[in-house]
């Protein structure tokens, strides 16, 4: 008999991995405020997701019935450039832990988190789904995208050989509570709040930006996000990955100056063309998820005013 997708039990088992972090906090935020009772997520001081023992038996112990894994270890260019052994290496053990686990204990209904980055870096814009595996990746973050296209890999051989209805999701490129501020650590979004906000801070009269300000990117709030995973995991069932996007970008230089606006930062900007700019444009098809009945809410100025905020309010605990 075919599965159907349809409500969730709210009073299930549900593991979300990863959820301290920018996803998966806001999909326990989604899941909490739609009635979900039995949340189950562990930091990593508590459970080490690299650790294949230690996960099995979590799931051993645990039973979840529904699993999202949004646990990953990510980063900008300058990260993921720098270390790429780490990117691949710790998100393929991750990936590997978590869906085997997961599928020893017979998890009815699974989520995979990815990566817009997972499809070539000359794709056709906006980006299809079919388009993954068509092309050379960026060289910047490979190690990382090969780590998720194994593991978008990893959940259709589930479906194929146990037939158990596993989906996965490509998100663009997130922001908002609980984001990675860090200098070293962090992607173009949150680098930039904490540039300008700085900047506005110390009084000074210029804020300087890697590149050339020209690459278009696409940004999609993490509430946003976490409600288009649970639309998903109620409404939809397929092999293919699911771009989870808004369907309009913007270039970086029109990003910062937004960013700027939004801080109070009144200075001039430049643009050092020496460093990298990256994927030139990277904008997601999302006709496959709208065909399954979810869109985008979360205005880019809404969702930047209400990241400053948050920032502003956590700054002194944040990392980095």
């Amino acid at each position: 008999m075919a599965f159907e997708p349809g409500e969730l039990d709210r009073d299930a088992v549900f593991y979300v991995a990863g959820h301290r972090g920018l996803v998966g906090s806001a999909i326990w935020r989604r899941l909490s405020a739609a009635g979900f009772t039995r949340l189950v997520g562990e930091p990593s001081s508590a459970l080490d997701l690299k650790d294949r023992d230690a996960v099995f038996e979590y799931f051993e112990r645990v039973r979840p019935r529904y699993v999202v894994l949004a646990a990953a270890k990510v980063g900008g260019i300058l990260a993921n450039s720098t270390y790429p052994v780490d990117f691949l290496s710790d998100n393929m053990r991750i990936q590997v832990n978590v869906l085997d686990a997961a599928l020893s204990v017979g998890v009815e209904r699974l989520l995979f988190l990815g990566s817009s980055c997972i499809y070539p870096k000359f794709a056709e814009q906006p980006i299809r789904e079919d388009s993954l595996l068509t092309g050379h990746l960026e060289e910047t973050n490979d190690a990382y995208a090969i780590a998720k296209i194994a593991g978008i890999l990893h959940v259709q051989s589930v479906r194929r050989q146990y037939g158990l209805p596993w989906i996965s999701a490509m998100p663009t490129n997130l922001y908002g509570p609980n984001d990675n501020f860090s200098p070293q650590g962090s992607h173009v979004l949150p680098a930039l709040i904490r540039r300008y906000d700085e900047a506005r801070a110390a009084g000074l009269g210029t804020v300087t930006n890697w590149g050339t300000g020209t690459p278009r990117r696409e940004f999609l709030h993490a509430d946003d996000m976490a409600d288009a995973c649970l639309h998903l995991l109620e409404h939809y069932d397929g092999p293919a990955q699911v771009n989870v996007g808004t369907g309009s970008d913007v270039t970086i230089a029109e990003i910062a100056s937004v960013i700027a606006s939004v801080v109070g930062f009144s200075g001039a900007t430049e643009w050092d063309t020496s460093k990298p700019d990256g994927t030139p444009q990277k904008l997601l098809d999302v006709s496959l998820l709208a065909s399954a009945g979810w869109r985008s809410s979360i205005s880019l100025e809404q969702g930047l005013e209400r990241t400053v905020a948050w920032y502003r309010e956590h700054v002194g605990e944040l990392r980095g």
